[in-house]
């Protein structure tokens, strides 16, 4: 059996997550990867709940069982209107753009002698026991599984792509375990930190041309610019099409 000696840090942005929040800590607790090799870093943003408090409280009861932990928070001023879903067309370019800004702010506040970076909202609620694992082995510095509503269905994070955004992970499940792709999504995205410490960041302003990759002249945000910024300083990001974590439905 493998033997696993490299440090992860666990990073997840925040906002009205406080009822995720159980689960998520129990979804850490179940991993087969060494808890003592696992850092948690939290950036709790614009929240209307008590997200930032249960967070904090967590941190507290689960210190002792991680490397170590760190909460952190920062209001972007950020607000969906009443009626509005946080997936709304009209609402992506703002939304992404704060996303963005607050991944940043939570790397560069929590980083530090970490091997790697693993990227985890908190609304994944299902993810097989050994996936750090089965990240890790594929060897690839940038990497992420199928994010999905139910297990063999239509790929959830459709931010990760290729071909300009015409193909997603549900299109290339017959390409074998691990498939090239141009962008990434961030529902969990494994990132070898060296990457970020060099400049790997997620844009919050349009990236990309007159880069080839792009699928839109003004560029891409977020998970989709990191992609294609990784292939501007030389690193391929992949995916696992058939390596599949469950999203949460609402």
């Amino acid at each position: 059996m493998m033997r696993f000696e490299e440090k992860i840090l666990v990073l997840t942005p925040l906002k009205d997550a406080s009822h995720y929040l159980e689960g998520y800590f129990k979804g850490l607790a179940s991993l087969t990867y060494p808890p003592k090799l696992l850092s948690l870093g939290f950036l709790e943003s614009d929240s209307s709940d008590d997200t930032f408090s249960r967070i904090a409280a967590l941190a507290g009861q689960f210190a002792d069982c991680f490397r170590r932990i760190g909460v952190w928070k920062k209001d972007f001023g950020f607000r969906l209107l009443p009626g509005i879903h946080r997936g709304a067309a009209e609402q992506q370019l703002f939304r992404r753009t704060i996303l963005a800004k607050s991944r940043n702010h939570l790397l560069f506040h929590a980083l530090d002698d970490e091997d790697w970076v693993l990227w985890l909202d908190a609304d994944i609620i299902g993810y097989p026991h050994d996936i750090l694992e089965r990240l890790l082995v594929t060897g690839r510095s940038i990497v992420q599984p199928h994010c999905v509503l139910e297990p063999g269905g239509s790929t959830f994070d459709r931010n990760g792509w290729r071909d300009h955004g015409r193909l997603h992970l549900d299109d290339l499940r017959d390409e074998g375990e691990l498939v090239r792709l141009d962008a990434v999504g961030g529902t969990m995205l494994l990132v070898r930190a060296d990457i970020h410490r060099d400049g790997l960041i997620f844009p919050s302003f349009p990236y990309g041309p007159p880069n080839r990759l792009a699928r839109q002249e003004r560029g891409e945000l977020e998970t989709e610019g990191l992609g294609i910024m990784a292939r501007d300083m030389g690193h391929q990001c992949w995916g696992m099409p058939r390596l599949e974590i469950l999203h949460d439905r609402t």
